[in-house]
């Protein structure tokens, strides 16, 4: 089978579904441990795994002033929980987990987006 690439088609944020810019490269980590090896002195390593969340970078979304989209992000990132996320993939595939608004939330007047970031515990799954 091909490998299929390309733009996040629609990510869902507690159940309120966005579009995504077709330019926007986000850049996915389904979760889970990563590994380092540190040396000892005697030649031999240790393997060192640190847990890290699923997180998804620089997500372009369109905002429409008219449906309060960059209220609603606001209102999310000013909870205290995660909520579910879902994500529809070019391929068709569709990912989900919980998540929070990691760092600011961008938007852009000119070009009716908001950029932001998600970051959550636990792995990203297919559904």
């Amino acid at each position: 089978m091909t490998a299929i690439g390309g733009s996040i088609q629609s990510v869902s944020l507690d159940g309120r579904s966005f579009s995504v810019s077709a330019d926007s490269d986000g850049s996915r980590k389904i979760g889970g441990f990563e590994n380092e090896s540190q040396p000892n002195g005697d030649g031999t390593t240790r393997l060192i795994k640190t847990r890290v969340p699923l997180s998804i970078a620089d997500l372009v979304l369109e905002i429409d002033d008219s449906a309060a989209d960059q209220e609603f992000l606001q209102n999310l990132a000013d909870g205290t929980d995660y909520f579910p996320i879902a994500l529809v993939l070019a391929s068709g595939e569709t990912w989900q987990g919980s998540a929070q608004i990691d760092g600011e939330i961008n938007a852009s007047t000119q070009n009716a987006t908001a950029t932001l970031s998600l970051s959550g515990p636990g792995k990203l799954t297919r559904q």
